[in-house]
């Protein structure tokens, strides 16, 4: 046989296999919030210190109406200035937009018993939060 086929049959089998791996290194967990962490369905510990995965989005949103009311003049908070006024009830139109560079924040709206997605990492020692899961 060709020695050169050999090395390339070789370091095509070695590739393939690191392949493998890499995509199989990964695999994502259910698991449940618990009031001082995480519990992986397949890990009988509780994990204390876990991770959340961050996420800048775009946001598409569509035309649509709100109703409500107007009240001016107020501060930069939102509270009302002295002499503000209320209007009646106005109908308020948004055109369609996209916004870049939108950030979601998971942990927040994470509870206990919550069921979650998540990777171990770092030798299953840790873990990263990738998304809360809902029916």
């Amino acid at each position: 046989m060709d020695p050169y086929k050999e090395l390339a049959a070789l370091l095509d089998l070695r590739i393939q296999g690191h392949t493998k791996q890499s995509g199989s290194g990964m695999p994502g967990e259910l698991g449940t919030m618990t009031a001082t962490g995480l519990k992986l369905d397949t890990f009988k510990h509780e994990i204390k210190d876990y991770l959340i995965a961050d996420w800048l989005v775009k946001i598409y949103l569509p035309a649509f109406s709100l109703v409500g009311t107007a009240t001016s003049p107020v501060k930069d908070t939102g509270e009302d200035l002295p002499g503000a006024s209320t209007s009646q009830l106005t109908r308020y139109d948004f055109s369609k937009r996209e916004i870049d560079d939108v950030r979601l924040e998971l942990k927040p709206g994470l509870k206990p018993g919550d069921r979650v997605l998540a990777v171990p990492v770092n030798n299953g020692q840790e873990a990263v939060i990738m998304a809360k899961v809902v029916i």
